[in-house]
């Protein structure tokens, strides 16, 4: 245990995910010895996030507009709509240029346990936007774990209603149990381009 602001330092750093209680300490002695223009920089982007960064009031991903720059580009496909959990899998799933539709982020997926439900995810913002646009298809894109599976489930139980709507999974060549952020770009190129209907 270290004294007052360097421990406080290494509690913050350590609730952030991905970072346990070594990487949080080696993260904090590298602040301490970093530049003090280089802390400053952080600083300024660290408020310029919680201040100039918004969702996308279409499809909910992170934005510095009130539209996402593939919502507002117009040689997007309109027609298709990729479902994601996260606005991290929007970048995963862009890696790959295998897609040219638009997207639709939950927000997160199913998690009773935790009390996630229907209510929490942009669910009902999703069966608003294809009842009032042209979509043809949508792809389901959650993560392969027990709460995507479980969210892919109830979205084609929702979507079932709507007619000519053809609903697909991403194909296999995705790890059970992974996320799509750590998936390579072939393996998730492969996933979309052989995707299924459910």
């Amino acid at each position: 245990m270290y004294e007052g602001v360097v421990q406080d330092l290494i509690d913050e750093l350590g609730h952030l995910p991905g970072i346990g209680p070594k990487s949080a300490q080696r993260i904090a002695f590298h602040l301490l010895a970093a530049d003090p223009a280089d802390i400053a920089r952080l600083q300024d982007v660290l408020g310029k996030v919680r201040e100039g960064v918004q969702f996308c009031e279409i499809c909910g991903n992170v934005s510095e507009q009130q539209q996402c720059r593939i919502c507002r580009d117009v040689r997007r496909d309109t027609s298709q709509i990729c479902v994601v959990e996260e606005p991290k899998d929007v970048l995963a799933v862009e890696r790959t240029r295998e897609f040219k539709g638009r997207y639709h982020v939950l927000g997160g997926a199913l998690d009773p346990l935790s009390g996630i439900g229907p209510d929490q995810l942009r669910i009902r913002e999703l069966l608003t936007r294809i009842g009032g646009e042209e979509v043809t298809e949508v792809i389901i894109a959650t993560d392969p774990n027990t709460e995507g599976e479980a969210t892919a489930t109830y979205l084609v139980r929702m979507l079932r209603d709507f007619p000519g709507l053809a609903v697909t999974r991403l194909a296999s060549g995705l790890p059970m149990g992974g996320d799509l952020e750590f998936a390579d770009e072939l393996t998730l190129g492969r996933a979309l381009s052989g995707r299924r209907a459910l």
